[in-house]
């Protein structure tokens, strides 16, 4: 269980460890396919990356993740995700709030829909307290009430006592933003997700929330999944990423490998339209677009956009070859020198 030792499980065992998922959503004209066999994995105290195109499924496998995607219209038709060992898609109803309590937290990326209007900012951070606080060790509402002060402190936020008082509309975008991170982190998660933190915040506050969470994640030594497509925040601030792209993961690898070494033609597009200070002319971006979901491709879901294109790849999914060092990638080019 989230926050308490798990019988078995070794610590060097990954984390997190999501197997094979799929994930298919009920829509009127049929089935959208949006994940396709997703493998996903993190250890403790790790700081993982997941880059893609909007729409690529990131944000898909974390609600999976946390079992949140809402059934119907989704399904899951395979695949395990590993919490320390034990399948999430396989907990009872008090094993998984215990994991969403203390063991999984996550900023989603929009905090003006994550916060409630019609709810103070105090009664939701003591709610998110409450539901944290494990069976029998309730707290008095005066140390939940501390735990609030705490926890907007923690992200620099003046004057907490009249920020509790206040509503969601009385904040800016960026205090908003502070509150959602605080309300993460005030259950102590093992695994924090954070969805595109600072999307919505002008660049300078988007720094300082970036920051921030950089500096609270560091002392608390809580492992994170970041997601984003703006690749210069992952440069700095992970340890390995993933890169995605229609519901497959295409190349895994550290991070200061996979921005000197990326062997994918997805990912090397990807870097290639990245603005440089240096100058060099408007880059030309990615030929067009993510597939239908309803219909997509066969074979490797990236052919009909790859420049690098084979036979092979128009009726066969490649699978995540090893390359050596922690790197892998999905791609046929790479078959002869996979280790």
């Amino acid at each position: 269980m989230a926050g308490s030792p798990v019988t078995g499980f070794s610590p060097a065992a990954p984390l997190l460890d999501v197997k094979n998922l799929q994930v298919h959503f009920a829509v009127y004209g049929g089935r959208l396919r949006v994940l396709d066999g997703v493998n996903f994995s993190m250890r403790s105290g790790e700081r993982v990356g997941l880059v893609g195109e909007t729409g690529c499924g990131k944000t898909t496998m974390m609600k999976a993740i946390l079992r949140v995607l809402p059934t119907p219209p989704a399904k899951i038709p395979a695949g395990e995700i590993l919490f320390k060992g034990r399948d999430i898609l396989k907990m009872r109803d008090h094993e998984l709030r215990a994991v969403r309590g203390r063991g999984i937290s996550m900023i989603f990326q929009d905090p003006t829909a994550a916060l409630n209007p019609v709810f103070s900012i105090g009664e939701q951070v003591e709610a998110v307290i409450r539901y944290s606080t494990s069976p029998g060790k309730a707290s008095s509402r005066e140390e939940t009430h501390q735990r609030a002060i705490t926890a907007l402190q923690e992200v620099a936020l003046a004057d907490p006592e009249r920020l509790l008082r206040s509503y969601p509309i009385q904040l800016s975008g960026g205090m908003r933003q502070r509150v959602c991170i605080g309300m993460a982190l005030s259950t102590r998660p093992e695994i924090l997700i954070a969805d595109e933190p600072g999307t919505s915040l002008d660049v300078t506050i988007q720094d300082q929330v970036l920051r921030l969470l950089r500096k609270l994640v560091e002392e608390k030594d809580t492992s994170v999944i970041l997601i984003t497509h703006t690749l210069g925040i992952v440069r700095e601030t992970t340890d390995r990423v993933y890169v995605m792209y229609a519901g497959n993961i295409v190349e895994s690898a550290p991070t200061a490998r996979l921005f000197s070494q990326p062997l994918h033609p997805y990912t090397q597009g990807l870097i290639s339209t990245v603005p440089r200070l240096t100058g060099g002319g408007i880059v030309s971006g990615i030929p067009g677009r993510i597939p239908d979901y309803l219909n997509p491709p066969s074979g490797c879901r990236f052919h009909p956009r790859c420049s690098q294109m084979m036979e092979i790849c128009r009726t066969t999914k490649p699978p995540a070859f090893k390359m050596g060092d922690g790197h892998e990638v999905a791609c046929f080019l790479y078959k002869d020198e996979a280790k």
